[in-house]
């Protein structure tokens, strides 16, 4: 059983609407901080050698949510985070639009960016989300961890 400190800043989110990444950075804005550091994952134009139209994404929201939490708890503890955002968009979302951002505070600079990558890996390995590709011709689910 692990025990992990709660997390007082930032926002754990699943959403169909647009992610505001400004919004993301003020969540964890900190006095005690000297670094943000964030993670904007975008919807390309290619995949898998074929031109995708869109993507959406599917979650199993009542689990996903207090998971972000518990990983933003598990990064907090191992880096020494200040505050911690995760949002992540499900439904339609078009090229170019965010499909995730991770936003962390921290006193430095390597802990931000380091807990910003695990973040990131972390969540596509461990996080009930998935998102189906749609390609000119053709659609496809892609698994955790794509």
């Amino acid at each position: 059983m692990a025990v992990i400190p709660p997390v007082s800043g930032g926002d754990f989110r699943i959403s169909p609407e647009p992610l505001d990444v400004v919004a993301a950075i003020a969540e964890v804005e900190s006095p005690d901080a000297g670094a943000v550091a964030t993670f904007v994952g975008t919807v390309r134009r290619s995949s898998r050698d074929r031109n995708v139209v869109y993507l959406e994404y599917e979650a199993f929201e009542e689990m996903a949510e207090p998971m972000l939490r518990a990983l933003a708890g598990e990064l907090t503890a191992r880096h020494g985070l200040m505050e911690v955002a995760i949002h992540h968009r499900v439904g339609r979302v078009e090229i170019g639009e965010a499909s995730v951002v991770i936003a962390v505070s921290a006193r430095h600079r390597a802990a931000a960016l380091d807990a910003c990558r695990e973040a990131i890996d972390t969540l596509k390995e461990t996080i009930p989300l998935w998102k189906k590709e749609f390609y000119e011709g053709g659609e496809e689910w892609i698994g955790r961890g794509s």
